[in-house]
């Protein structure tokens, strides 16, 4: 059982370094997002949010390999996973729905959710001895 964090955290971890090529360019924010962002303020504003999850992604790699950080690292990701499904649930889509780059976003974070959820009881499990 004591593996299941580790490869949960890598995992997350992934998931949410990927957005981090963002940081890039507003080219690459198209290319992970399939819009075009309106101005430069919403573009600053977005690749901040890229260099951000490219530290939470890395803490959750650094934390998969110190036992001491799994419980913030699956908090931080518990967090992180599940303000984005909830402010993307389908009441909060446009009419047309999300383009479908987003809809990958959505996808990769419940996949994550599900890692992070593992990651938990695994967690609980050791600290309660089972």
């Amino acid at each position: 059982m004591p593996s299941v964090i580790p490869i949960a955290l890598v995992i997350a971890g992934i998931i949410h370094l990927l957005p981090a090529v963002g940081v890039l360019s507003a080219d690459r924010l198209h290319a992970l997002y399939g819009i075009r962002l309106a101005d430069d303020t919403m573009v600053l504003l977005v690749r901040h949010r890229a260099v951000l999850f490219g530290l939470l992604g890395t803490f959750f790699v650094y934390a998969a390999s110190v036992p001491a950080y799994h419980s913030l690292a699956i908090s931080a990701g518990l967090v992180s996973v599940l303000s984005f499904l909830m402010l993307a649930r389908p009441a909060s889509a446009p009419a047309a729905g999300w383009p479908r780059a987003i809809r990958v976003v959505i996808q990769a974070d419940i996949l994550a959710l599900v890692c992070l959820f593992a990651a938990a009881a695994a967690h609980v499990a050791q600290m309660r001895g089972w």
